[in-house]
C-alpha cells in the first residue's frame, strides 16, 4: 500500500508523513526529492511551476510508487498532488493507493512557513497553491489544525477502516 500525504505547502505534509511512516513502520519519501534542480530553483525566486515544470517530478514519482507496488510494501510519500490530474498521474486504477489530504486554513499555512527556516519554498507561492489545489473526490481528508498526533491516529484509523483509495 502507498499513503500519500497531500496539500499546500505548509499544511504539514513532511511532518505528518515522517510521523505516520514511524507508525505504520514503513518507508517515507518526500516528493521534493524527486524535483529537478530547474524546479527547485525557480521556487527559491518565488516562481510558481507550471505543468511542464511539474511533468518529470510526476513521472520519477510515479516510477517510486511503482516500485514500492510492485515490491508489495507499505510506503508513505508527502506531495502536495494539487490537482486531481496529477493524482491521476500517481496512481492509476486499481492501484492500491490512497491519497490523504491534509485540510489546513491559509492563515495557519502562513503562521507555519513564517516559522520554518532552510526550506526552498517561497511563502509568497502560498497563494497560488491555495487557488490549484482540487480537493479530492476519494480518499481520507483530515483537520491539519489539530496536533500532529491527533492527525496520524484519524489517518491510522480511517486506514484501518478500509476507506477506498484515491485512484479510479
Amino acid at each position: 500500500m502507498v499513503v500519500i500525504i497531500m496539500g499546500v505547502s505548509g499544511s504539514g505534509k513532511t511532518t505528518i508523513g515522517k510521523l505516520l511512516a514511524a507508525r505504520l513502520r514503513c518507508g517515507y519519501s518526500d516528493a521534493d526529492e524527486f524535483h529537478p534542480r530547474a524546479n527547485i530553483e525557480k521556487m527559491s525566486r518565488g516562481e510558481a511551476l507550471g505543468d511542464a515544470d511539474r511533468e518529470p517530478w510526476l513521472r520519477a514519482m510515479r516510477a517510486a510508487i511503482q516500485t514500492v507496488l510492485a515490491g508489495g510494501r507499505t510506503h508513505v510519500f508527502s506531495c502536495s498532488a494539487l490537482r486531481e490530474r496529477y493524482r491521476d498521474a500517481l496512481a492509476r486504477p486499481g492501484d492500491d493507493v490512497v491519497f490523504v489530504h491534509l485540510d489546513v486554513s491559509y492563515e495557519t499555512v502562513m503562521q507555519r512557513l513564517a516559522r520554518r527556516r532552510g526550506h526552498f519554498f517561497d511563502p509568497a507561492l502560498a497563494r497560488s497553491q491555495f487557488q490549484t489545489l482540487e480537493a479530492p473526490r476519494r480518499g481520507i481528508v483530515v483537520d491539519a489544525e489539530r496536533t500532529p498526533g491527533e492527525i496520524v491516529d484519524r489517518i491510522v484509523a480511517d486506514l484501518a477502516r478500509g476507506r477506498e483509495p484515491a485512484a479510479h
